[in-house]
């Protein structure tokens, strides 16, 4: 079936009207830090660019593996070679990083208002065509949740013609299947994306499949575009857990859960326009929905649970950048209102029943000023209003008595930052604030003294200020991007095991270094270096100067391409995991978890029309757990163990 699809896309290729309007590989990359698409701007901030080759060049079988291999990017990824459930940390805050790092495709968030996961089925990595990584906080643009930094990953958007098919086969029964479908003229433009695949997984219980389909339509006016993006998925898998030490290293395949199950479905519309009013205004607006709906099963000793959980989010982004002069000097100010609702139904058997909900309304705004051609000036400045609701039915047979309340809050923020930018080297120093509102399942909170749950709301808005330096320099074949920071909190939010709640921690501090390196060694001879440096502590209250849990000081990876023409291209990357406490340990008085080394190969042949592409992941079989954590009331340390050495080799076919 897949086959005929295939053919069937390149019939609709092939029947599309081409024209100029497909893009050159080559283009000049485009950073979104302004939310505006614009070829180099000054941004001020330590960013990465992750290019379509750089992709196709990674020994990598999901978009989170991508992010790894850039520094400061902690991924701790617990579900198989599709990426399910894979955490990406920026700047050290462990358990609630996907609270504190954004995420945005096309400049979306798609961060879930609750605890659940991001959905990374849901971006096929053939749909991508390049990663953004913005270290530090994009609180002004982006705000709530933009603390430790922001990753937009964009995808595909160029109609250029084109049909083509991968089919990949891999260790633990993977099977998968991906099509590509893209075309354009000067009126309208298609992008679409499908992909299947399905695994029995390496641990008991972790079988697992999705399907997805995503893609963008766009329509070309005289002075703009209008478009929608869309994804649909669906994804289904058993769900193992954590298993305590002792099975850990005896038998790390092991499941405490050989009959939990999850399925889940959803899908993302979004219609927006880009129009330039004249040549010096351009407005942006995007309306946004995004569903999901999540089905587990729990079976255990003392009984079996159900929930069936929906989540709904509607957005509304409309923006404004101007550019203008400011005195005789060229200037550029964006200005924007972001408006987001979600709610979250939770119908539970074995437990209460919950519901929640939060409405976010922010104005912000940033200006860049050029004093001379090297150096700006940037300033901004957003206020954020947040009204959130939570209630909780009663439930009986556990005594529990129903829960509800309100709480509103508002928040700002601003951004100071100037840059000197000559043509082979770029420095930059800022300074600016950052928050974070609870989420909605961080409002349902419980009482350790009468043991009843409670509504969280006396638990205040994470807030903190950010300090950095850095800058870039080219010399020769070569580039080298660095940067020193500070980053102080106050109430930051998180889960305290000790007490069975979650809280508003004291004061805490991270401080940190992170470096890139790229160059070229000889012709077709490519080598990167990363290399990131966290410590994050507590620095007042109950654990003041204990380390934050699951915080690796030492981040470092390495990564080297030879391109051999038609001899084939070949990758061979490692990542380094430093030591780190267990999650929950705030206390600091278990043993650290143990740091690990990795090592990926991949060799690729292009054979037009096909390409064949071969990954040895985890090629040295090294035994880790990316996470682990600490349970009081077992005294005993459990672990997610990863997988171990895995082969997968596709077969790309391009019509």
């Amino acid at each position: 079936m897949a086959r005929r699809f295939a053919l069937a896309a390149c019939a609709a290729v092939l029947a599309f009207p081409c024209s100029s309007f497909a893009a050159d590989d080559q283009a000049a990359v485009i950073v979104t830090a302004t939310r505006f698409n614009e070829t180099d701007p000054d941004v001020v901030a330590n960013i990465s660019v992750i290019t379509r080759q750089d992709i196709r060049s990674t020994p990598a079988q999901n978009l989170p593996e991508v992010l790894a291999t850039r520094a400061g990017v902690d991924v701790r990824q617990i579900g198989g070679a599709m990426g399910r459930y894979a955490t990406v940390d920026m700047r050290g805050f462990g358990a609630t990083a996907t609270s504190n790092t954004l995420i945005l495709v096309d400049g979306l968030r798609i961060n879930p208002v609750d605890l659940g996961s991001i959905i990374w089925s849901a971006i096929p990595l053939e749909s991508v065509e390049r990663i953004e990584i913005v270290r530090g906080s994009g609180t002004v643009l982006y705000g709530d949740g933009a603390t430790g930094g922001v990753i937009n990953i964009i995808t595909d958007k160029s109609g250029r013609p084109k049909a083509a098919m991968t089919a990949t086969l891999g260790s633990h029964d993977y099977k998968g299947v991906d099509i590509q479908l893209a075309n354009g003229n000067d009126q309208a433009y298609f992008n679409l994306f499908a992909n299947q695949v399905d695994a029995n997984g390496y641990r008991d219980n972790s079988q697992q499949d999705q399907q997805t389909a995503s893609g963008r339509v766009g329509w070309l006016l005289d002075r703009g575009e209008v478009f929608t993006d869309f994804a649909i998925y669906k994804e289904s898998a058993g769900q193992p857990g954590a298993i305590f030490s002792s099975a850990y290293h005896n038998d790390p395949r092991s499941t405490r859960n050989p009959f939990n199950t999850e399925d889940r479905d959803g899908y993302r519309m979004r219609p927006g326009i880009s129009y330039r009013l004249d040549d010096r205004i351009t407005l942006e607006a995007e309306l946004a929905l995004d569903h999901q709906e999540l089905d587990a099963k729990y079976f255990a000793v003392f009984g079996n649970s159900a929930s069936s959980r929906v989540r709904d989010t509607t957005s509304f982004t409309p923006r404004l950048r101007w550019r203008h002069d400011l005195a005789s000097l060229p200037s550029e100010t964006v200005i924007g209102f972001d408006y987001y609702d979600g709610e979250v139904t939770a119908d539970n058997i074995g437990f209460a029943n919950q519901d929640a909900s939060q409405e976010s309304s922010a104005l912000y705004l940033q200006n860049i000023t050029r004093f001379t051609q090297n150096l700006s000036l940037t300033l901004g400045g957003r206020t954020q209003r947040m009204k959130q609701k939570a209630q909780q039915d009663a439930y009986a047979p556990f005594f529990s008595p129903a829960v509800s309340g309100s709480a509103t809050r508002t928040r700002n923020a601003y951004d100071l930052s100037l840059s000197y930018a000559a043509n082979d080297w770029r420095i930059f120093g800022k300074t600016g604030t950052s928050f974070r509102f609870p989420n909605v399942d961080e409002l349902f909170g419980f009482d350790p003294l009468l043991f009843v749950p409670v509504f969280a709301g006396n638990l205040k808005p994470q807030h903190g200020t950010t300090n950095e330096i850095g800058g870039s320099i080219a010399v020769g074949a070569g580039t080298l991007r660095a940067s020193v920071f500070r980053l102080d909190l106050d109430d930051e939010i998180g889960y305290d095991d000790v007490l069975g709640a979650n809280v508003n921690f004291p004061e805490t501090r991270r401080t940190g270094a992170e470096l890139e390196a790229d160059w070229k060694l000889a012709e077709g001879l490519q080598a990167r270096l990363s290399y990131a440096y966290t410590d994050a502590s507590f620095r007042a209250g109950a654990y003041s100067g204990n380390a934050v849990p699951l915080v690796p000081r030492n981040l470092a990876s390495a990564q080297l391409t030879w391109n051999a023409g038609s001899s084939g291209s070949y990758t061979a990357a490692a990542r380094h995991v430093g030591e780190r406490r267990y999650g929950g340990d705030y206390t600091n008085s278990q043993a650290m978890l143990s740091g690990y080394t990795t090592l990926d190969l991949q060799a690729s042949w292009n054979l037009k029309p096909w390409k064949i592409t071969a990954r040895l992941l985890n090629a040295l079989d090294k035994k880790y757990s990316p996470l682990a954590g600490y349970s009081a009331t077992r005294n005993d340390t459990f672990y997610y163990p990863t997988d171990p050495r895995s082969f997968f080799v596709s077969g790309r076919f391009d019509f």
